[in-house]
């Protein structure tokens, strides 16, 4: 609880100096008062106007925090994080790494309950069956200008998979280099990141053909080792600690025509294409010493992704009865993603699994919105309402060699699957002087159908459709403080995997993975209180929230039987099981302490603590990260600024643990739990001129040795590699960035 008390003594002090302070108001403060987001209510608004809490990742955090992808997105955002596990994977064994980074969680939900988005535009789920795992970093940040991050659920507007929140990635348009009268216009830079020896390089050129069309082009690419770490041992085999050797390769390239044939209408055409590649040494899973015929010799990996994404977005001005603008929005994706793994054995066979996942997906909205004004009344209300349609073709297939007994490749986990997803969605905000009111509710309809074709059971297909309700309130009691309260309801669709698994073990192990075709949607109720000080010389946001979940899905149940008996085998399912709450709170924002030799001094903080519970079991939630601390001191002149932050990470307490032994009884060990870290930061900017800048860190400033709770779930205290879990220890960053 001292982490709480540093946070409110800091929140409480600064309120009192910014009222005490009447320094002049900054410009950095001016500019986050004009912020616009588009992920709150699916219209472009201030989020000091929205009933819930949004974190915004601007362009000048991007560039000058140094943000090459997800994980680093994550970095600063109290009750958000993003998994990495070292990549210690095997052919037919481990799934530690294979999803490099997974994907974001929020307010303690990860996975596929947490949507993300890049231009509002879906992008894939992951994918895990056996040791098989697909994340979700299918995205470039050198596209990107702002990334919004929409906490507590998101159907009432976006539907299923945004149960737990969801991150939309804003990507550049030629306007955002074609300002001050320009008719060409661009940016160019080049970065290196010390954690995993980074290297990219990235061009963007924006033109002005006439009044009419504007063009844009940006392409980058990256190449970098494996993530570093604090592990000494760099032997082979299982107690090797440093990391797998890996060389990553990435490219990203997006091209856009905007164009406006008049006043009343915008048309926004895009090509995006994302693909990145990463191929392993695997050093972890070798066997030491080679005795058994079956020991392995050497192995290696390769994982791929490919994204491809065609839109057109037109915004119209109709001025009519029923609208006063129009959207449309249509979209095609094809994702890709790829595992091949190999490895030599001492004298059996070599063994090969070559995995790939898919989706194609078609993705089409109409959204209209019109604001009445009465002359009986001071309200106005302003009406958005729409229709939204997803089609997506999901399949998978994997070849290989030596398949495992009872089996012949090539072989599907699931069926070739289409999901299909229409919904009417409405929203009301009415608002009247200090008060605005927000209702809202989305009626979804999905589908999933499995084709029996190539798949070995029973193909089983689903269907129904969930109501998801909110309302949201927001009262400006004092120019300087507003406070809010939002009650939203979420649900997240069983996807083709959950429905469908199928795996077969005839012989040794004797158990198998059946489909479960009465899987329920997963279900949320969220109620959140935020207020929001904006004084002149202080940022402050605070929030409070409660959720309930239930029918959540949980993969890999023991349903029946016993492992390893060929006349009871195991009978594995997803199945409905968890009913879980989550509450917390968090606190987030800067002061500005005025004038200090010539330059300004602000302080930057946040804080977030979430405590979960399974009601099943009365267990701890284990996706629940220990509370997290963030502290900082900016001091910015005209030409260059420096910033120094402290996080202070807490300790995983064992009490608070839910699966807290690993492993299968007798022979169970008990689950590592994280001790406390804290680690400095510093960065700084260096502006050469007005279309120059230096950008450079070093992270960890103290080479202090700690790990993170979220890449360690599920690994023994007692687990001889347990350094190779380690965070990267001292690093260095630097960036140059030219705009012209």
């Amino acid at each position: 609880m001292r982490e709480i008390s540093w946070a409110i003594c800091l929140a409480c002090g600064a309120a009192f100096a910014a009222n005490a302070q009447t320094s002049a108001h900054i410009v950095a403060q001016a500019s986050v008062l004009k912020e616009v987001v588009v992920s709150g209510s699916r219209n472009e608004q201030s989020p000091d106007d929205l009933p819930m809490t949004i974190d915004v990742i601007n362009a000048a955090d991007i560039e000058e925090g140094q943000i090459h992808d997800i994980r680093d997105a994550a970095k600063n955002i109290p009750n958000v994080s993003v998994r990495r596990a070292p990549a210690r994977l095997g052919v037919v064994q481990g799934d530690t790494g294979r999803e490099g980074n997974a994907g974001f969680n929020i307010r303690r939900l990860d996975g596929n309950r947490v949507l993300m988005m890049v231009d509002g535009i879906r992008i894939p789920r992951s994918y895990a069956f056996g040791v098989n795992s697909f994340g979700r970093d299918s995205l470039s940040i050198d596209l990107v200008k702002r990334i919004e991050i929409v906490k507590g659920p998101a159907s009432a507007l976006y539907g299923s998979d945004g149960i737990a929140g969801l991150v939309n990635f804003i990507t550049y348009e030629p306007a955002d280099f074609l300002k001050e009268g320009k008719t060409i216009g661009g940016r160019t830079s080049i970065s290196y990141s010390g954690d995993d020896k980074g290297l990219t390089v990235s061009g963007t050129v924006a033109a002005r053909a006439n009044e009419v069309l504007d063009l844009q082009l940006t392409m980058a690419h990256h190449k970098a080792s494996e993530l570093g770490n604090k592990g000494s041992n760099e032997g082979v085999g299982a107690t090797r600690t440093a990391p797998n050797p890996q060389k990553d390769r990435g490219n990203a390239l997006m091209a856009k025509a905007v164009v406006n044939p008049g006043g009343r209408q915008k048309h926004v055409i895009t090509f995006e294409h994302v693909d990145k590649r990463s191929a392993y040494e695997l050093l972890t899973a070798r066997s030491v010493p080679l005795v058994a015929i079956t020991s392995v010799r050497s192995a290696e990996a390769l994982t791929t992704m490919d994204r491809n994404r065609m839109t057109w977005d037109a915004r119209y001005k109709v001025d009519t009865a029923v609208a006063d603008k129009l959207q449309t929005v249509l979209s095609y994706q094809d994702a890709e993603s790829r595992e091949y793994a190999f490895e030599r054995r001492n004298g059996a066979a070599d063994r090969a699994r070559d995995t790939y996942y898919r989706e194609k997906t078609l993705q089409a909205s109409v959204q209209a919105d019109k604001t009445v004004r009465t002359a009986s009344s001071d309200w106005v209300q302003k009406f958005t309402y729409g229709l939204d349609h997803t089609n997506a073709t999901i399949t998978n297939i994997q070849y290989g060699i030596t398949p495992a007994a009872g089996e012949a490749f090539p072989l599907k986990r699931f069926p070739d699957t289409r999901e299909s997803s229409t919904a009417l969605s409405v929203q009301d905000e009415l608002t009247s002087g200090k008060w605005s009111i927000t209702p809202g509710v989305r009626v979804d309809h999905f589908s999933i159908k499995a084709s029996q074709d190539g798949f070995l059971a029973p193909a089983m297909s689903l269907s129904d459709s969930a109501v998801s309700p909110k309302a949201g309130v927001l009262y400006r009691a004092t120019p300087e403080w507003s406070v809010f309260g939002n009650y939203a309801s979420g649900f997240r669709a069983p996807n083709a995997g959950q429905i469908n698994a199928f795996f077969q073990n005839n012989s040794g192990g004797f158990y198998r993975t059946i489909p479960n075709p009465n899987l329920k949607p997963e279900k949320s109720k969220n109620i959140e209180f935020g207020a929001r000080g904006r004084f002149e010389n202080l940022s402050l946001d605070a929030a409070l929230f409660y959720g309930r979940f239930s029918d959540l899905i949980q993969d890999g149940v023991l349903v029946s039987g016993v492992f390893g008996s060929a006349s009871n085998p195991a009978v594995i399912q997803s199945v409905n099981i968890d009913n879980v709450t989550i509450s917390g709170f968090e606190i987030k924002g800067f002061m500005n302490w005025g004038k200090f030799a010539g330059g300004l001094v602000s302080t930057p903080f946040s804080y977030g603590e979430t405590r979960g519970r399974v009601k099943n079991t009365g267990r701890p939630l284990d996706t629940i990260d220990p509370a997290k601390l963030s502290l900082g001191v900016k001091y910015e002149t005209a030409g260059w600024d420096v910033r120094l932050d402290a996080s202070h990470h807490s300790a995983k307490k064992f009490s608070d643990i839910g699966a807290q032994q690993i492993g299968t009884a007798p022979a169970t060990t008990p689950q590592f739990a994280v001790p406390s870290a804290t680690t400095l930061d510093l960065n700084g900017q260096w502006r050469l001129s007005k279309a120059v800048r230096i950008n450079a860190g070093i992270v960890n400033l103290t080479d202090k040795k700690y790990w993170n709770w979220f890449d360690v779930r599920g690994v023994a205290a007692n687990l001889a590699a347990l350094d190779s879990y380690t965070q990267p220890g001292r690093h260095f960053n630097v960036s140059l960035v030219a705009d012209f």
